[in-house]
């Protein structure tokens, strides 16, 4: 399943193994909105062949609506659920069960004439974890302009993203829970970096497409911490640092350099190459070291 820009739903391919689901899914158009209702549980993959079995310790179900606005653009809005029997944050484990309420409003990246382009989301969550009350809460945007009528139709771009953390003192979980995100759209470090929990970042990109199907981007992000008692985490969602060793804010930075062949309809082929720069906070509270990472990936689709 893929919806919106794949902050909160998304396949994942690239920055990790592709994510499917087991269940059911019923679409509908009233008006002009295009519906999905779903009820669907995770695959856990197997080897061999079509084989993989439905995680039942985690359902996931939601309602999803699209509508344009205009000829560029469109508003999504959207509730989803999650219920997972083990669920894992900075202040201890338990049962988690949340809901999510959102909307996004989006303007397509211009392909003619010069333009700008957005994609401004903001997002609700409440429930329970264990014997606690859940309220966190996320806004992101990217705003970004094209050239598109001038030599490698270069376009500028910049996100700001910033989402809730906890505070293990009071008796609601204040961690927001970006569900299954796309991962390398908070950068190409996004399978061994922070995720977007608790977090908040400034995302700077240049992006320019060459001769014969060739796209190159580079993009930094510099990253802090939301709440400074909760601590950093994968893009999965799992703890990496807990709090309590450092009051640092700044998480660290990463540039980014991704270059991607699309060879024709069906192959392409991409590489990734990033750096992480260990802030105060890693450093302080592990023996933080930077981090070099890259990537070769190949896909054909059908």
């Amino acid at each position: 399943m893929e919806y919106g820009s794949g902050r909160l739903i998304d396949v994942r391919e690239g920055p990790n193994v592709r994510l499917s689901f087991d269940g059911f899914k019923v679409k509908a158009g009233v008006g002009s909105w295009q519906i999905d209702g779903f009820a669907v549980r995770p695959d856990q993959d197997k080897p061999g062949l079509f084989d993989n079995v439905p995680k039942h310790a985690v359902g996931f179900w939601g309602v999803y609506g699209v509508r344009p606005l205009t000829k560029t653009i469109t508003l999504d809005a959207y509730y989803l659920g999650l219920d997972r029997k083990t669920a894992t944050f900075n202040r201890g484990v338990g049962h988690e069960v949340r809901h999510s309420i959102g909307a996004r409003l989006s303007r397509s990246i211009a392909e003619r004439n010069p333009g700008w382009d957005f994609d401004y989301e903001a997002l609700l969550q409440f429930g329970t974890f264990g014997s606690a009350n859940i309220s966190a809460w996320t806004v992101a945007s990217e705003t970004g302009y094209r050239f598109p009528n001038v030599p490698l139709k270069p376009r500028f771009s910049a996100k700001a993203d910033i989402s809730s953390g906890d505070d293990p003192r009071t008796n609601t979980l204040g961690t927001f829970n970006p569900l299954f995100p796309k991962g390398n759209y908070f950068g190409v470090l996004a399978t061994a970096g922070p995720g977007p929990i608790n977090f908040i970042d400034v995302h700077p990109r240049v992006e320019a497409t060459l001769p014969r199907g060739v796209t190159v981007s580079v993009d930094w992000i510099p990253q802090w911490r939301e709440s400074l008692r909760d601590g950093v985490y994968s893009v999965p969602g799992f703890l990496i640092i807990p709090a309590g060793k450092s009051n640092a804010r700044f998480v660290g930075h990463r540039p980014g350099l991704e270059v991607r062949w699309q060879a024709n309809r069906h192959l392409w082929f991409q590489a990734d190459y990033g750096i992480f720069y260990a802030g105060k906070f890693v450093k302080e509270s592990q023996p933080g070291r930077n981090l070099n990472y890259w990537a070769l990936w190949t896909g054909y689709k059908f």
